[in-house]
């Protein structure tokens, strides 16, 4: 259980979070939302407690375990996959040592009856119940669940660390979050280093997760999918809504339309009645209207407008130049290693005109062989992938080591 209680993040004149307030209650999914700056970030951390805010409090369950991924983080490069994800564990091995520490001091000693040799074996009792309950079943076993889940391959297990790019090696720091067992996950982003596959086992992980969430995500359909209740952080304010993303769309966008409504209604009737206090103040057979009707005014709760955040980013791109009939066309084209062969057989034809999609699962390094063979071979690809209606669906089925290209037409 988190709350968060008048919280500000203030640096100078600038406001980040203004007097927020919320509570994250036991087995809750939330989805944080807002516009990149807006202070999601900084909340997760001072939620953690990496960072300091300028006021406020944030109270959290005494013995609360938080697991927080962040969008960026050091990683190790000195050891292989499966030894790093190992040291999710580190807690219950250091259980097992002081295990086998009591054993082996039990077994040199016969004073049986002491108060000392009484209060080793309720300590090896409670150590004992302790490792079973972070120890459901081996922990390599449940490693290599995690890391199959999460898009590795057996055979990439004992792979260093260190020949991974960010996105495999931040793969291992959500499988090492997993594997701890969080009371609460504080998730940013976590699905941006993820494919398809991982991101559908992931969802089905999360679901059945029986702590709380809070999850900062662009994808709709993940915060969907995961969330019952939306948090909104927009120019400094927080605004809650107990239903997932898609919903809370909806409502915010008919709570700012009513908003504006009452807002409007109440300017009127301001207006009309400043006007009559204006037109009759000095007449002595209205006097007493008058007076009423300022000490309406004065008493009248103001309808205040939500501030929103209008900001946009505008991005043009230059015109291409007319580029022929045929964009690209591949025939038996080969990507690979010098001992290793990642695709082959590739016969692709895009036209002028066409817009593709590469869909399937990430392999450690044929997505960016594709991407720089691609650029090597046409300067016209990427502004045709803007403008084209067609889908290619490449699928990698690894006994042949073959992709087979499915077109679907509008």
């Amino acid at each position: 259980m988190i709350t968060v209680t008048d919280l500000t993040v203030s640096w100078g004149a600038f406001t980040l979070l203004d007097h927020i307030n919320f509570h994250l209650s036991d087995n809750e999914k939330i989805g944080l939302v807002g516009k990149n700056g807006a202070g999601k970030s900084t909340l997760l951390k001072i939620i953690l407690g990496e960072v300091s805010p300028t006021s406020g409090n944030v109270l959290k369950t005494k013995g609360e375990k938080i697991g927080y991924l962040p969008q960026q983080m050091e990683h190790s490069k000195d050891k292989s996959v499966m030894e790093e994800t190992m040291t999710a564990f580190d807690e219950l091995f250091a259980v097992h040592a002081k295990i086998d520490e009591i054993n082996l001091e039990l077994q040199n000693r016969e004073d049986y009856e002491s108060a000392s040799y009484n209060s080793l074996i309720v300590e090896l009792n409670n150590l004992q119940d302790r490792a079973t309950m972070m120890e459901s079943e081996p922990a390599a076993s449940q490693a290599e669940k995690v890391l199959t889940g999460l898009g590795f391959k057996k055979s990439e297990f004992n792979r260093p660390t260190g020949e991974l790019s960010q996105g495999w090696n931040m793969r291992i720091e959500l499988a090492k979050i997993l594997l701890s067992k969080p009371d609460t996950l504080l998730l940013d982003e976590p699905t941006n280093h993820l494919d398809i596959e991982s991101i559908q086992w992931f969802e089905d992980y999360l679901k059945s997760f029986r702590g709380s969430v809070i999850l900062i995500s662009h994808d709709r359909r993940f915060l969907d999918s995961i969330t019952r209740r939306t948090v909104e952080i927009m120019l400094g304010k927080l605004y809650d809504y107990k239903v997932p993303y898609s919903q809370y769309k909806i409502l915010r966008k008919e709570r700012m339309e009513q908003q504006r409504a009452a807002y409007e209604n109440q300017q009127r009737m301001i207006e009309k009645t400043e006007e009559f206090i204006e037109r009759f103040r000095y007449k002595a057979t209205k006097s007493n209207q008058v007076q009423s009707r300022i000490k309406q005014l004065d008493k009248l709760e103001r309808i205040t407008v939500d501030l929103e955040d209008r900001a946009a980013i505008t991005v043009k791109f230059p015109p291409a130049p007319r580029s022929g009939q045929v964009v690209f066309k591949s025939e038996d084209l080969c990507i690979g290693y010098e001992n290793k062969k990642v695709a082959k057989g590739i016969n692709i034809v895009i036209e002028r005109g066409e817009k593709v999609a590469f869909v399937g699962e990430f392999s450690l390094r044929s997505w960016s062989l594709w991407m720089e063979k691609w650029r090597e071979d046409t300067t016209y690809l990427w502004d045709t992938m803007l403008r084209t209606r067609r889908i290619y669906l490449i699928r990698k089925i690894p006994s042949t080591l073959l992709w087979r290209t499915l077109q679907l037409q509008k």
